[in-house]
């Protein structure tokens, strides 16, 4: 036996040593679950390690092997752990900084290939067209399979106003579509408002960071300012909101919640159990609110429409969200990289488990195409045009023409975004019920 190899199993074993040392010292309480260390299945690592030192048809390096080992031990757990080598790590650390040159997509792993869970609004690969749930099949010339994670990401990302070749294979095409996607800058926005019709506000959140309760506040504000008043209803548009920073989902809940639960968390060890509660206060007085998700709506968007659900706050409309119930945490190593490992899970107000099962809209409203129709108001004879009919004692001749005429932005928010369509539709309704 070598001594690298040697070397390299004492660090296996001093590796693991360290961790029956920690897991010992966390069961101290209850030593009845205290277990001593898998002997043969150490016998069975070290003997698979020295096949491979010695048969394998090419050399690698003993830390090649390790680290193989060690992202294995962790892939197998779920899609979300994994270890991050210190280059790795620090592109971490760049991707979360807010501004870094790439596409613009959040995406994970199925099946070996870069699944795009969502795209980010305004970013080079949400103007090419990609979609959620689009499965990336090659990078160029490199096929996907066999890629980690994070190197499918590394290659991603590069200078701005550089191309890069995506080939994705998608749901309902009969064959691979094929992208050109220039990187750039990727500034993150996360808030967006604007004003659907008088005294109904829109905000479109597009990730959860940590100022976005900010924003929102700001952006409410802003619409209130527009509108020369209180608003009467507001579409909360979380469609392709991938998720983002769990303190912010609660912290966006409580601005809509005056008492109760928001979201709880629970896992294994004793700091991992958290729960969140409401501060007293409606930003919006109890005005209607409709909230819009669909398959890209994941993890702390999933948390916010579940717990306005789950208070029967507001409406959710659109298609059942992804299923991300998991809390990740980032713990630095002695070596400079990190290990990203699931320790909780994160529940709805009223215990509801997100994890595989997704929110199920309120109102199921599948993403369609519209066309406009023709307008055959001029050609239908109503009353009004019949020669000397009685006059209306309560309206002008010039407010009964204007009255039940579709106008020409309602005609463009059904052909363009039918879903904010229908729950622009549905909060109407919402306010002229709570008025009456």
């Amino acid at each position: 036996m070598s001594k690298q190899f040697k070397t390299a199993l004492v660090l296996v074993f001093g590796v693991f040593l360290g961790i029956s040392a920690s897991l010992t010292g966390n069961v101290l309480a209850n030593k009845e679950e205290a277990k001593g260390l898998p002997l043969d299945q150490l016998r069975n690592f070290s003997d698979i390690f020295s096949r491979i030192k010695s048969d394998y048809v090419e050399d690698v390096e003993d830390e090649t092997l390790l680290e193989h080992a060690i992202r294995g031990m962790l892939s197998g757990l779920d899609p979300h752990s994994t270890y991050l080598n210190p280059d790795e790590y620090n592109e971490l650390r760049i991707g979360t900084s807010g501004e870094f040159g790439g596409l613009g997509i959040q995406v994970g792993m199925e099946d070996g290939f870069v699944k795009v869970i969502s795209p980010i609004d305004d970013t080079p690969a949400y103007e090419a067209g990609l979609q959620a749930g689009d499965l990336i099949i090659r990078l160029d010339e490199k096929t996907v399979k066999g890629m980690t994670l994070n190197d499918a990401v590394k290659v991603m990302r590069g200078k701005p106003g550089t191309d890069i070749e995506l080939t994705v294979v998608r749901e309902g095409e009969d064959k691979p579509l094929s992208f050109v996607v220039t990187r750039d800058i990727i500034k993150v926005k996360s808030v967006k408002n604007r004003l659907l019709d008088p005294g109904y506000g829109y905000i479109r959140i597009s990730n959860f960071q940590s100022g976005t309760a900010a924003q929102l506040l700001d952006a409410i504000k802003s619409l209130r300012e527009e509108n020369e008043a209180e608003l009467k209803g507001l579409v909360l548009d979380l469609r392709n909101n991938p998720g983002g920073v769990l303190n912010a989902a609660a912290e966006v809940t409580d601005l809509f919640i005056n008492k109760g639960k928001l979201v709880y968390t629970a896992g294994r060890i004793d700091n991992s159990h958290y729960e969140y509660n409401a501060k007293p206060g409606d930003v919006l007085d109890g005005a209607p609110v409709v909230v819009l998700i669909n398959g890209g709506s994941a993890s702390a968007s999933e948390i916010v429409a579940g717990a306005l659900q789950d208070h029967k706050r507001a409406v959710v409309m659109g298609s059942k969200s992804f299923g991300k119930g998991s809390v990740q945490t980032i713990q630095e190593l002695r070596s400079g990289g990190a290990v990203k490992i699931t320790t909780a899970r994160y529940f709805t107000p009223k215990g509801r488990s997100i994890q595989g099962a997704g929110i199920t809209p309120d109102i199921i409203l599948e993403k369609y195409t519209v066309t406009s129709a023709d307008d055959d108001s001029m050609t239908r004879i109503k009353e009004a045009d019949l020669s000397n009919h009685i006059s209306n004692p309560t309206m002008s001749e010039e407010e009964i023409k204007k009255s039940g005429k579709k106008s020409e932005e309602d005609k463009v928010l059904a052909t363009e975004d039918y879903q904010l369509h229908e729950a622009l539709l549905l909060l109407k309704g919402l306010t002229i019920f709570n008025r009456s």
